[in-house]
Formats: structure tokens, C-alpha cells, sequence
């Protein structure tokens, strides 16, 4: 055995030895095959509307009403974390459709709730992929549109304005309805968030946003959820990597991130509030009866007037006999 070999192997053991926190974390992890005894998934579980095959988890199918989700059943000990999610959204709609779908690093887990499948005013991060604009107040970017909201449990997300109030920030992504594979990273580390797609089919990170300031606590769930209304999509997942990356700031003394609360120091402005259109006090229904009656009224007042003409006439013609 020569000594170059000799050096390169105590260079690898060396380089294990030092990356160990930089590597794939199994049990935060989700990949085919998927199912393990029976229907259950290692380390996931599933509610809702989900749906587990082969090749994909459908959290909603193309069809009005649906609402499903996935969740991780280990929490996140990881200060710095990096989550890629391969998933797919499409359907038959071509110029309408929706929800969307959210990813989470949550405090709360499995609870179904209104904000694309999961519960409001929740602890933690949600990226949303939302497909369908609301359009109330003037938007300054189109749809599927990915945002970043960081809750302690005072914050609702507002469906109506398309979450914009809550907003850290947000990229236009055109991820629905392509017929390659479509990725998203999310990358936090050094309370830096940075979230990066990959759904030009180019096999690269493109930057979506990145925002500075953001506190997570560790001990929090990752979760994948989606939902649909009136409109309808497919939203699948198909897998999921957590890399545990090396913390690399410059604090000689690791903080216990176990018990704070999740924070950022800035939001997005946020855009002009507008007020939803007030219901009518009357339905459809009722205000075509009240239109019937109302042109009914006006025939029956010309024909009661023709006949006073007529009756007018006639007295005034046998004047003259």
C-alpha cells in the first residue's frame, strides 16, 4: 500500500469525520417506495384527502372540496436545515383553478384548518404556493405566486387578500401544469431564509427571496398540505430531503433554540386595503320576483289607463248626439 493512498484515505476520514452535521436526515425525509407495512408511511402521516400511490402522494385530486396532508412525525433538532420538496401541480383547469398548497416547519401538527389545509394562527413558517388569486385591492404580480409567513400564534393568514398582509416576501413561480419535474428549496440558516425553485427544467437553484432576521425554534414539524374550493388542482408531493447543514456562525456558545418564540424583523407593506362588497339583503330570487312584480305593475297601470282613454272617448262622442 503507497503512502498517496495511504493520505487520500486519512483525508476521507478527516472529511466524514467533520461534515456529519451535513448530510441527508433520514427521518425527516420522504421517498419511494413510500408505504411501509400496510398502508403507513416510516417517520409520515397522512389525513385528510391524501391519497399514497407508487409514484406520488396526491394531498388533493382535481376534484371541488378536498383538503389533505402529510406530516412528519419526528421533530426538527436542527438549527440550520435545508428542505427540497419535489412536487407536481396540475389539473384540467386552464384559466381557472386552485388552491394551492403549503409547506411547513410548524409547532402544530395534523390539525386540519383553512389556510390550504392546516390550522390558522399557527406557530412557526409556512411557504405558500398559492395558484389562485382572490383579487381584492390591485396585486403587483400574477399567479401561482410562492410567499413566505412567519406566525407566534397572533397572526391570521387572510384568504381574501391573498395572504399579502402577512407576507415576509414572495416570487411569481409558473409551476402548474408543466410536463417536467418542479422543485423547491427552502434553506435556513444563521436566521437567514432563502427559498429557490427549480422549475425550468434547467437542473438548477433559481433564487426566489431571501430574508434576514428570521428566529425558528427547533423542536418544530415539517408538514406538506393543500386544499381546493369551488376550483380544483391535483397537488402531489413526490419527495422530500431535509440536509442538516453546519452551523457556521461565529457564537462561541450554541443558543437553546428549543423555547423561543418564532419571529421576523420586517414584513413586506403591505398593499391597500379594500373592503369586501357588502351581500345584498336580497338573494337572486327574490329581487327577480320583485323586478316581475314591478313590470307587471307598469302593464297593468297602461291598460287600466288605455280603458279610462277609451271610456273618455266614448262620453265625449255621445255629447254630439
Amino acid at each position: 500500500m503507497d503512502s498517496s493512498y495511504l493520505l487520500l484515505l486519512f483525508l476521507c476520514m478527516v472529511k466524514c469525520e467533520w461534515n456529519t452535521n451535513d448530510y441527508l436526515k433520514r427521518e425527516h425525509s420522504l421517498m419511494k417506495p413510500y408505504t411501509g407495512s400496510g398502508l403507513s408511511m416510516p417517520f409520515w402521516d397522512f389525513l385528510g384527502s391524501t391519497v399514497v400511490t407508487s409514484n406520488y402522494i396526491r394531498l388533493t385530486s382535481d376534484l371541488q372540496s378536498k383538503s389533505g396532508a402529510i406530516w412528519n412525525i419526528v421533530p426538527c433538532k436542527s438549527k440550520n436545515w435545508e428542505l427540497q420538496v419535489q412536487f407536481k401541480v396540475h389539473g384540467h383547469g386552464k384559466d381557472l383553478f386552485g388552491d394551492g398548497l403549503a409547506l411547513w416547519y410548524a409547532r402544530d401538527r395534523m390539525v386540519k384548518g383553512p389556510v390550504f389545509g392546516s390550522k390558522d394562527y399557527f406557530y412557526g413558517l409556512a411557504i405558500i404556493l398559492d395558484t389562485y388569486s382572490n383579487h381584492n385591492g390591485p396585486h403587483n404580480h400574477a399567479h401561482p405566486y410562492i410567499s413566505a409567513m412567519v406566525n407566534n400564534g397572533t397572526l391570521y393568514y387572510d384568504h381574501d387578500r391573498d395572504g399579502t398582509h402577512t407576507q415576509l416576501a414572495g416570487c411569481e413561480a409558473r409551476f402548474r401544469n408543466v410536463e417536467y419535474d418542479t422543485y423547491l428549496a427552502i434553506r435556513y440558516e444563521n436566521d437567514k431564509l432563502t427559498v429557490s425553485t427549480d422549475i425550468d427544467n434547467k437542473s438548477g437553484w433559481k433564487p426566489c427571496f431571501t430574508v434576514d432576521g428570521v428566529r425558528l425554534p427547533t423542536g418544530y414539524y415539517f408538514g406538506m398540505s393543500a386544499t381546493t374550493g369551488d376550483l380544483s388542482d391535483n397537488h402531489d408531493i413526490i419527495s422530500v430531503k431535509l440536509y442538516e447543514l453546519d452551523d457556521t456562525s461565529t457564537d462561541s456558545v450554541a443558543e437553546d433554540r428549543s423555547n423561543i418564540q418564532p419571529a421576523a424583523q420586517s414584513f413586506e407593506p403591505p398593499r391597500e386595503h379594500v373592503d369586501d362588497p357588502k351581500p345584498t339583503s336580497m338573494g337572486g330570487v327574490k329581487l327577480f320576483l320583485l323586478m316581475l312584480v314591478g313590470v307587471l305593475g307598469v302593464f297593468a297601470c297602461i291598460v287600466v289607463g288605455i280603458i279610462l282613454y277609451q271610456r273618455q272617448q266614448e262620453k265625449s262622442r255621445k255629447r254630439f248626439y
